[in-house]
C-alpha cells in the first residue's frame, strides 16, 4: 500500500512537471515586454508588411489586452487594413476602437481612417466606362465615407485632419452629384423621361452647391419638354439662363452691368 501510494505521488509530480514546462515552452511572448512587441510590429507595419503586422498587434492586445500599448495597437491595425485595402476590415477594426477607447486622445484618427478606407474604393464607382450601365453601380462606399469624415469635423472641428477631410467631402459631394447626373442622363437617353426629371431634382435638393446644378437644370429641360410639360420646361430654362447666363445674353450683360 505504501508502495502504491509513492509511486502514485511520484508520478502526479511528474505530470505536474512536463505541463508546466509545456506552458512555458508554448507562451515566448510572455518574456517580451509590451513595448518591443509594439516596437517590431510597428516596423513591420512601416516597411509595408501590413498582414505581418497586424498578426503581431493582435497578438500584442492578446498578451497585454490593458494599457495604452493595446489601445495604439488597434489603432495599427485600422490602418494596417486600410493600406491592404481591405476596407470592410479597416472600418471593423475602426469601429471597434471608437466603442472600447472612445476618450482615447487619437479617436479621431480613426474617423480618419474610416474615411479614407473608403475613399479610394469609392472613386472608381465614378469613371463610367463606356457603354456601361451607370446604375449598376453603388455609390454606398461614398457616402460611408463622406459620412465619417463629416462625423470627424463636426466632433473634432480642431483636429489636425479635419482640413484634409473637409476637402475630401467636397470631393466626395461633386463626386456623388456626378454620378446622379450619369443615372438621369441614362434614363433620358432611354426615354425613361419621369425617371430622369426625378434625378435630376435630387441633384438640385442633395448637392446645391456642385458644379452637377448645371447639367441637372439642362436635364429638367429636356425632360419636361419630352413630357410636354411646356410649364415646368419654362422654368426649369429660366433658372438655368439666370444661374448661367450664355455670353452676350441679356441676363449676362445685366450681370457686367451691376458688377
Amino acid at each position: 500500500m505504501r508502495h502504491s501510494l509513492a509511486v502514485f505521488l511520484l508520478l502526479t509530480l511528474t505530470a505536474c512537471s512536463l505541463f508546466g514546462a509545456k506552458s512555458d515552452a508554448d507562451s515566448p511572448a510572455k518574456a517580451v515586454s509590451a513595448e518591443v512587441m509594439y516596437t517590431d510590429a510597428k516596423k513591420k507595419l512601416n516597411d509595408g508588411g501590413y498582414e505581418e503586422a497586424i498578426k503581431q498587434f493582435e497578438s500584442l492586445q492578446s498578451h497585454y489586452p490593458y494599457g495604452r500599448y493595446a489601445q495604439q495597437a488597434q489603432l495599427e491595425i485600422a490602418y494596417a487594413y486600410y493600406r491592404q485595402n481591405e476596407a470592410e476590415s479597416a472600418i471593423a477594426a475602426a469601429d471597434s476602437f471608437i466603442k472600447q477607447y472612445p476618450n482615447n486622445p487619437h479617436v479621431d484618427y480613426t474617423y480618419y481612417v474610416k474615411g479614407l478606407a473608403n475613399f479610394n474604393a469609392d472613386i472608381g464607382l465614378f469613371g463610367m466606362a463606356f457603354g456601361e450601365d451607370p446604375t449598376e453601380r453603388d455609390p454606398k462606399a461614398a457616402q460611408d465615407s463622406f459620412a465619417a469624415f463629416k462625423d470627424l469635423v463636426t466632433r473634432f472641428p480642431s483636429s489636425r485632419y479635419t482640413p484634409d477631410s473637409r476637402l475630401r467631402m467636397q470631393y466626395l459631394l461633386d463626386a456623388l452629384a456626378k454620378y446622379e447626373i450619369h443615372v438621369a442622363g441614362y434614363y433620358l437617353r432611354r426615354g425613361a423621361n419621369i425617371a430622369a426629371v426625378n434625378r435630376a431634382k435630387e441633384v438640385l435638393t442633395e448637392y446645391p452647391n456642385t458644379p452637377a446644378i448645371h447639367d441637372a437644370l439642362l436635364i429638367l429641360v429636356k425632360g419636361y419638354d419630352a413630357l410636354g410639360m411646356s410649364k415646368l420646361r419654362d422654368d426649369a430654362q429660366r433658372v438655368l439662363d439666370m444661374n448661367f447666363p450664355k455670353p452676350g445674353s441679356r441676363t449676362d450683360m445685366r450681370s457686367e452691368k451691376s458688377q
